[in-house]
């Protein structure tokens, strides 16, 4: 029986410059990956930067081509499903709501169409802002129910909903983000780890290894970004994401990648049967590294960034002993035909 196996990916338009497509998988695919999500993207070349929920049917179809002629597939979309608020009122911030009819009729109906479109199994998406300022505990249920007729939608597309842990909402950690998951229980909905969303609100490596312990049960698979503490900052309980600057590499920052990773190496096999019964390939690690800075709707690492974050990964999963393939020469022979 074949050692689990990892799957890297990344998202496309950190690793680009000009968000051009064919900067985008040029970047990726040298860098030995062949799965990536799209996000912001430049699809023609002209300038014209948009959402991969946002592009036409005929758009859709030249990404399409694209990601063929790179040999790149789709590991998620990388939506902004649940960034927005739980209710209407005002709390101080700038989150906007939408109404949850008109929500499953233009964004969820967008990012479901992209995803069809671009041969992609997973939504990435998230749970929702509760009022800023108070007790996210208090929200589960309410994001539970907002989530429930989205993850419907997607599960009539044969798709499944990612749910990422993140600051400012409602599944702001490990033990929210589960609560929220067993709240909605539904077979396609997985829950995404992401280090570096934690320890950016001043979460040591303990507690961030608290966190993905709180919500073991209900993960499908991992964004890697880390971030280095500033001990100077005060923690208010918020995070100006726009201000964000200290992510690094994942063997350097305060998530505490290699002891996650020691033990996600003993669970692998349940996760890989658990998803590939989805429909998936397998569990992914999917590089989201913000090397050169990130805000509440993306990030930016460059070419050179990626390169950076693709390496410091692997050294850690050669380290503690987790199995990954880039391409080789394998790859290039079939590409050719032979």
């Amino acid at each position: 029986m074949p050692e689990p196996t990892v799957i890297l990916s990344a998202f496309a338009d950190e690793a680009a410059n000009t968000k051009s497509a064919v900067e985008q998988f040029s970047s990726l695919s040298a860098l030995g990956l062949s799965y990536y999500s799209p996000r912001f993207v430049d699809v023609a070349g002209t300038g014209q930067v948009q959402h991969v929920t946002e592009l036409d049917k005929a758009q859709l179809k030249q990404l399409a081509t694209l990601q063929t002629q790179y040999g790149m597939k789709v590991c998620s979309i990388g939506s902004r499903l649940g960034k927005v608020k739980l209710f209407d009122q005002e709390d101080g911030s700038h989150n906007r709501y939408v109404a949850p009819k008109k929500y499953l009729e233009t964004e969820v109906a967008a990012t479901i169409r992209a995803a069809e479109a671009l041969g992609a199994k997973i939504i990435r998406g998230f749970s929702f802002y509760h009022p800023r300022g108070e007790d996210a505990l208090k929200y589960i249920q309410p994001a539970a129910d907002a989530l429930g007729p989205i993850v419907d939608a997607c599960a009539k597309a044969g798709l499944v909903y990612g749910l990422e842990v993140e600051a400012n909402l409602v599944g702001q950690n490990g033990r929210t983000l589960a609560a929220i998951a067993k709240a909605v229980k539904k077979p396609n909905l997985i829950c995404i780890f992401d280090g570096g969303n934690l320890s950016s609100q001043n979460l040591p490596p303990e507690a961030c290894f608290a966190e993905y312990l709180a919500m073991r049960d209900v993960y499908g698979y991992m964004h890697i970004k880390d971030y280095k503490i500033d001990p100077k900052l005060q923690w208010n309980g918020v995070v100006d994401e726009e201000r964000l600057k200290n992510f690094v590499p994942a063997d350097v920052g305060d998530s505490g990648h290699e002891r996650i990773l020691r033990d996600l190496k003993e669970v692998l096999p349940r996760i890989e049967k658990k998803m590939q019964k989805l429909g998936l390939p397998g569990t992914f690690l999917e590089l989201e590294p913000h090397l050169k800075g990130g805000g509440q709707f993306g990030g930016f690492s460059g070419p050179d960034g990626m390169g950076v974050a693709v390496r410091a990964l692997c050294r850690q999963l050669d380290y503690v002993g987790i199995n990954y393939r880039l391409r080789d020469f394998l790859d290039i022979r079939a590409a050719r035909g032979f």
